[in-house]
């Protein structure tokens, strides 16, 4: 029995969060085969032309987001097109998608980045006629491409891009409770979801990071660098107009999860162990975290942050992915909360930064719009899922997409 029990404590971690547009497409669910198939550096593309068209004339180039491991762009091609038809309706008004994917998505924005500027260059090759682009990204695809264009423009070459957009990016960072980060290195074998946590991108994302070497949590010297690399080359790309979008709402709701309960707790599998909703204060508990192969226990503890958990901003089902893993490990779990915030409104439309709670919780409309480091902005008007394509959302970004010359 605890021969059994030891394999189900470390065979936990064998997941990783995601948001619905990697989850399996549904039954019967068949993507249509694309026009053509592209390959790069570190990536690839799905070419799907536009009604009507006999090869690219009015081009939307969509980066993939945030994961581990190659993209799949059969289900992201799904759950684009899922509830809110959005890439059926870009190519029914005659726009051309390509879909980039990368071969490791949790791979540094910086790397994936020149894949991305290869995808650009690649487009520009093979358009017919001189309709200029739109090219945005998903999730952390919005900072690929974010940089991408910046890059390119700081050095001289022409990315002949009219709009930007990014769809419920981290501009100003994401959030992954921090008890639930540390419960990936707690696990005492080499895992998927402490490999997502460790990734490039998850260190350069992360508003704030637990570092499993030290034990501590606070800006990982990844992100720094990051930041610095894209201060470098200007910031944001400055000829395309810049759009932004964000599943979370914009009048200051967040996610009904109450700073300091309780909402996960297991037992018979990492038996005592719980975690806590983000609060205020110095030296707050966020999870006890206990096991017994080997036996040891680890408390976390955060200070001087804001209620993150429940911040208005795109979800992900982040305690609730944990929880199904150690339910199927055996484990009696007790899940109060499934969802967090993961995107906080006021970062997907690059408004203010993280640290207080007023600004993590500002009503937008109270807001200079031109605070915004974008040109154009819409919030959801219901906290939807990160990422989740709505026909609120692709609506407003369908009507923005630029006309042709």
């Amino acid at each position: 029995m605890s021969e059994q029990t030891e394999q189900a404590e470390h065979g936990v971690g064998e997941f990783t969060l995601t948001g619905p547009l990697t989850a399996e497409p549904p039954a019967g669910y068949t993507a249509p085969e694309p026009d053509e198939k592209w390959t790069f550096r570190g990536g690839f593309a799905h070419v799907y032309h536009g009604q009507g068209n006999r090869g690219i004339v009015r081009p939307v180039l969509l980066a993939d987001g945030f994961g581990l491991g190659r993209s799949d762009l059969t289900r992201l091609h799904a759950g684009l097109d899922g509830d809110f038809p959005l890439l059926t309706e870009l190519r029914r008004r005659g726009r051309d998608v390509i879909l980039v994917g990368f071969d490791e998505r949790g791979a540094s924005v910086l790397d994936n980045a020149r894949t991305m500027t290869e995808a650009v260059q690649r487009t520009i090759a093979e358009r017919l006629g001189s309709a200029r682009l739109a090219v945005g990204g998903l999730s952390s695809g919005g900072l690929v491409t974010r940089y991408a264009l910046a890059r390119m423009e700081h050095e001289g070459m022409d990315h002949q891009t009219a709009v930007y957009f990014s769809y419920d990016t981290p501009h100003r960072g994401a959030h992954i409770p921090l008890g639930l980060q540390a419960f990936a290195h707690f696990i005492p074998v080499p895992n998927d979801f402490a490999r997502q946590m460790s990734s490039p991108a998850a260190r350069q994302m992360l508003w704030r990071h637990y570092d499993a070497m030290t034990g501590q949590n606070g800006i990982a010297p990844e992100r720094r660098e990051f930041l610095r690399r894209l201060a470098d080359v200007g910031g944001w790309p400055r000829l395309p107009r810049v759009l932004a979008l964000a599943n979370g709402r914009g009048d200051g709701t967040g996610v009904a999860v109450p700073p300091g309960e309780t909402v996960l707790r297991s037992e018979r599998v990492y038996p005592g162990t719980a975690f806590s909703a983000q609060a205020q204060g110095r030296e707050v508990v966020v999870a006890e975290l206990k096991r017994r192969f080997p036996a040891s226990e680890k408390t976390i503890t955060t200070g001087d942050l804001p209620e993150t958990d429940g911040a208005p901003g795109g979800t992900l089902r982040s305690y609730g992915t944990l929880a199904d893993a150690l339910e199927k490990a055996g484990a009696q779990v007790d899940l109060r909360h499934a969802e967090t915030c993961f995107v906080p409104t006021v970062s997907a439309v690059a408004l203010r930064d993280l640290d207080q709670q007023k600004d993590l919780y500002l009503n937008v409309a109270d807001a200079d719009p031109d605070e915004s480091e974008a040109d154009d902005f819409v919030c959801s008007s219901t906290t939807t899922a990160h990422t989740a394509v709505t026909e609120e959302l692709g609506t407003w970004l369908l009507d923005r997409l630029p006309d042709t010359p």
